[in-house]
């Protein structure tokens, strides 16, 4: 849809507004470095533990050194030891995996919080995460409220065509039919506005 308004309308949105549906890191990637549109979608998080235990959000990402800070202080790194064929350590989904030493889980007195089925904590992160710290980032601005705002109305616009005005079904075959029960279905929304708009008394004199 982006590529054909483009095409069509020479218009290239500065934002994108959007579900946590399409707040998939390769989505949000997508978006931010091959269309260098803001994504004000809500991203879409898999990393909440069941067991209480610390969650990634918990662990300090270092840029400088490519590792996650732990709790207690640790590293976790890509890898441990030194390889002589160096390994990107990507795995087929995008995610990268760091682990901490285990002599470093075992000697901590946060590790019954940390990983307390396992000998070491592991943490994941996507070859994309740089987008999604920015969706994140966007979410803590005014500006996203104000578009959260905004698809909210379209949201309730669809749902009330499905719901109140019954388009759930389409009753006219063919795309000609289905142009036209559209039609008329914004067109009695529009009304509905116009309704709540003007005083009823500029309607009756009008």
């Amino acid at each position: 849809m982006i590529d054909r308004t483009q095409e069509r309308f020479g218009i290239w949105p500065h934002r994108l507004v959007a579900d946590a549906a399409y707040g998939s890191a390769a989505n949000l990637a997508w978006l931010v470095e091959e269309k260098g549109i803001e994504p004000h979608i809500p991203v879409f998080e898999k990393s909440g533990r069941n067991d209480s235990s610390f969650e990634r959000v918990d662990f300090i990402y270092d840029y400088d050194d490519d590792s996650y800070i732990c709790p207690g202080g640790n590293h976790l790194r890509r890898s441990n030891r030194n390889f002589s064929t160096p390994r990107t350590g990507i795995d087929k989904d995008g995610s990268i995996r760091y682990r901490a030493r285990q002599h470093d889980c075992e000697g901590c007195a946060l590790k019954p919080q940390c990983t307390p089925n396992a000998p070491a904590r592991k943490i994941t992160r996507s070859i994309h995460e740089g987008a999604r710290d920015m969706a994140r980032d966007i979410a803590t601005t005014d500006a996203y409220l104000v578009s959260s705002r905004e698809r909210k109305k379209v949201e309730m616009l669809f749902a009330h065509l499905k719901r109140i005005l019954k388009l759930d079904r389409l009753r006219l075959r063919g795309p000609n039919g289905a142009r036209d029960e559209f039609h008329l279905a914004a067109a009695a929304q529009n009304l509905r506005k116009m309704a709540k708009i003007f005083p009823i008394q500029h309607l009756a004199t009008a």
